[in-house]
């Protein structure tokens, strides 16, 4: 018994599509034939041909040269609200080791993905506000929750906005230098016998501490509590830039330079 002649599948008379439709590429992502590839002669086979066009001579932007260097990254603004530009780091010893000026890496979203564990001290290029974004993630619970953290933020940087007036990352830099230690006290030890003896701390380390005691405060004082974390968050950091007592960073840093004091 003799098979039908089949013809080869490249002869087979395909669809043409229309010029409004979707296609997908050997990339994976998904453009227009209209507007941002064009197709091959053979329309059967559906390969994509890159369009190279010439930018006209309007378009073509000169090099930018060192007295644009600080006009770069002005009009990147964290959550597209919040500028970097007026931003002011009032303590010389920490200014290195906050990154919250519109020189220093400003990112539209506090999720950079950056591998900052890979080498010691990286860490300290990290923005601040993605600094605290991931101190929130802590506990178990709440690991991996980046989406959360982040919509937490901003609730709260709204939240400061319409109580202070400022802006909310100005806020968040007075209080990472107002929260943290300059002095401390470790334990020395020689002979079996014990001792503390007050040291001072290093920049890092106060920017370190300070984050991390900014949101256990927030965190604690929104346990079992009718505010949310936003709100929490929102007055913590506006007391912790005040320089309150009501806040928990501002006790917690008394305490330990006040033990520290002690120790001397």
């Amino acid at each position: 018994m003799s098979r039908p002649n089949k013809k080869p599948k490249s002869l087979i008379n395909r669809p043409i599509r229309s010029n409004n439709e979707y296609i997908s590429s050997k990339l994976g992502f998904w453009c227009q034939r209209s507007c941002c590839c064009l197709h091959s002669p053979n329309l059967k086979t559906g390969k994509l041909i890159k369009r190279r066009m010439a930018a006209p001579a309007e378009a073509i932007v000169a090099p930018a040269t060192k007295t644009d260097e600080n006009l770069v990254h002005t009009d990147v603004m964290l959550f597209n609200r919040w500028s970097y530009d007026d931003v002011q780091i009032g303590d010389l010893s920490v200014e290195d080791y906050i990154t919250a000026t519109a020189a220093k890496h400003p990112t539209y979203m506090p999720h950079t993905a950056g591998r900052y564990q890979a080498r010691r001290f990286r860490k300290a290029q990290c923005p601040i506000v993605e600094r605290m974004t991931n101190s929130l993630m802590m506990h178990g619970r709440n690991n991996g929750k980046k989406l959360l953290a982040v919509r937490i933020i901003k609730h709260a940087m709204e939240i400061i906005h319409l109580l202070t007036d400022q802006n909310p990352i100005q806020v968040i830099v007075d209080a990472v230098i107002n929260s943290g230690p300059r002095e401390d006290a470790t334990r020395i030890g020689s002979a079996g016998v014990v001792r503390r003896q007050a040291v001072d701390i290093s920049p890092l380390r106060r920017v370190n501490q300070a984050i991390y005691l900014l949101t256990t405060g927030a965190r604690e004082s929104a346990f079992r509590n009718v505010k949310t974390i936003a709100e929490c968050l929102a007055d913590e950091l506006i007391n912790a830039a005040k320089g309150s007592s009501n806040s928990y960073a501002i006790k917690k840093k008394d305490e330990i330079e006040r033990v520290a004091k002690a120790n001397r």
